[in-house]
């Protein structure tokens, strides 16, 4: 069994609310707790709400980053719901559209039809688990832990389709806010933590992964200079104080 302790890598490094991250923590609890209790159906309801979760984070990076492909992925979606999602301040209002109906806005980072199938049959088997049917699902070790790596590989392979549009998240950043009397915070560490990461509810993934950028990409820009040095303390920041040391 993959360790499941690798989903936290892919949430959140931190929130914008204390009742946010109050509640990623009470899912990931309620996953331990049961598991080592051998609940294993409602063990795989907090993880599979947990992947959820991961889900609305993915998609309001696409929300924020690319957002004349998010509204008209909202085709069919109703006018009230539309209005809320482009109004939204928070990834957790997207819960009010259904999961399977929802899942499909990964398309707009390339996620094929097969895929979105697959991740659509997991709601399917949460749905299975958590209604009052009569029968108990994944009483089973061996089950549960199939279901965690099937979850742990579909999140993987959506992380894996997000790299472009973080990507494009830190060159706008480091274009818009490389000027300190032109920002809201003054201070590098405030604003790339207030803005690059808790605004897009970056993850240490995300994160590890956009320290590997190559900074020289963006040479020819007539503020290059100081883009480099908000990339530097970006770096100084999330590779070596807390602990990414993924680059040697």
């Amino acid at each position: 069994m993959a360790n499941t302790n690798d989903i936290l890598t892919y949430l959140p490094n931190s929130y914008k609310t204390k009742d946010e991250e109050d509640y990623i923590n009470f899912l990931w609890e309620s996953y331990e707790s049961n598991y080592n209790n051998e609940k294993y159906p409602f063990a795989f309801i907090a993880i599979h709400m947990l992947y959820m979760c991961f889900v609305y984070f993915e998609v309001w990076q696409i929300k924020e980053n690319r957002k004349t492909d998010f509204e008209k992925a909202m085709i069919g979606v109703s006018k009230e719901f539309e209005n809320k999602f482009l109004a939204a301040t928070t990834p957790f209002a997207f819960v009010e559209l259904g999961e399977s109906n929802f899942i499909r806005f990964l398309k707009l980072i390339g996620c094929d039809n097969s895929q979105i199938g697959n991740y659509c049959l997991s709601v399917k088997s949460r749905n299975d688990a958590a209604h009052s049917n009569g029968r108990i699902f994944f009483n089973d070790r061996s089950i549960i832990d199939s279901k965690v790596d099937e979850i742990l590989r579909f999140i993987d392979e959506i992380q894996t389709h997000s790299k472009p549009i973080l990507t494009e998240c830190l060159i706008k950043f480091l274009k818009e806010n490389h000027n300190p009397d032109d920002r809201e915070y003054i201070d590098d560490t405030d604003q790339i933590r207030e803005i690059l990461i808790h605004g897009n509810y970056m993850s240490q993934k995300d994160i590890e992964y956009l320290l590997t950028f190559d900074i020289t990409q963006l040479v020819g820009d007539v503020n290059y200079l100081k883009i480099r040095c908000l990339f530097e303390a970006f770096k100084d920041n999330y590779l070596h104080d807390r602990g990414y040391n993924i680059l040697q």
